[in-house]
């Protein structure tokens, strides 16, 4: 829960250092003169980014299981799933963290993963395909890796950071959504615009191409995040 206190506030202070630059500039006048009003459109993308980038961190467990199939060993059936159980606790340990769920879901492909909201509340799946084809010695060092993205907290600050980067596509989809009705109505002397269906489509159609723009940033945080994790591993 540190963890996401402090990183909401370093995000906090992202944002106050992105509002008082874009003013230096003259870029929150020139809203305020379009009809923006700069801070209230900031703080709402803020609230509305980081709350959908923290649910679906408190219910990944949950849509994990679902999505995936995973079954929870609660009580090992068989030497397999002693040996997993029993690996993953011994894992925990060295890393220092209560020992999370483990799962095993129906897929043929050798697969894995870990998730959670919080390093002391995760779980960690193999797939039926991964157990079937690898020896021991490579499962376990399966098993390290996801538990070092465990340790490393990587569940809870890829969400934040995705949580950052929902905050300013959305606000800066909204601006060319309102910039784009201003020149309409300007081109028509304060008539037509957008309207509320083509408002609406633009923002659309910008959230997908600032989207695109964003995933690098995702994309190289969590290449970032599996190098750490092999280093555990």
């Amino acid at each position: 829960m540190m963890r996401i206190v402090l990183f909401l506030a370093t995000n906090l202070a992202v944002l106050l250092v992105a509002s008082i630059t874009l003013r230096l500039f003259g870029v929150e006048s020139y809203l305020n003169s379009q009809g923006i009003n700069f801070t209230s459109l900031l703080i709402f993308c803020f609230v509305f980014g980081m709350a959908g980038s923290l649910v679906s961190l408190f219910i990944s467990k949950w849509m994990a299981k679902r999505s995936t199939g995973t079954v929870i060993i609660e009580t090992p059936s068989n030497a397999t799933e002693q040996w997993l159980v029993d690996t993953v606790a011994e894992l925990s340990r060295e890393a220092g963290i209560k020992t999370p769920e483990v799962g095993i879901f129906p897929a043929q492909q050798s697969n894995a993963f870990a998730t959670g909201w919080n390093k002391n509340d995760a779980l960690v799946a193999v797939s039926a395909g991964l157990l079937n084809r690898m020896r021991p010695e490579e499962v376990r060092a399966v098993l390290a890796h996801e538990i070092g993205h465990v340790a490393n907290g990587d569940m809870v600050t890829l969400a934040l950071i995705q949580g950052v980067v929902n905050t300013f596509v959305m606000f800066f989809a909204r601006i060319v959504a309102h910039l784009v009705d201003s020149f309409l109505k300007s081109r028509s002397d304060g008539e037509g615009g957008l309207g509320f269906m083509g408002y609406f489509a633009v923002v659309m159609v910008a959230e997908i191409v600032f989207g695109i723009v964003a995933s690098a940033i995702v994309a190289w945080f969590s290449r970032y995040r599996e190098y750490r994790a092999d280093e555990a591993g």
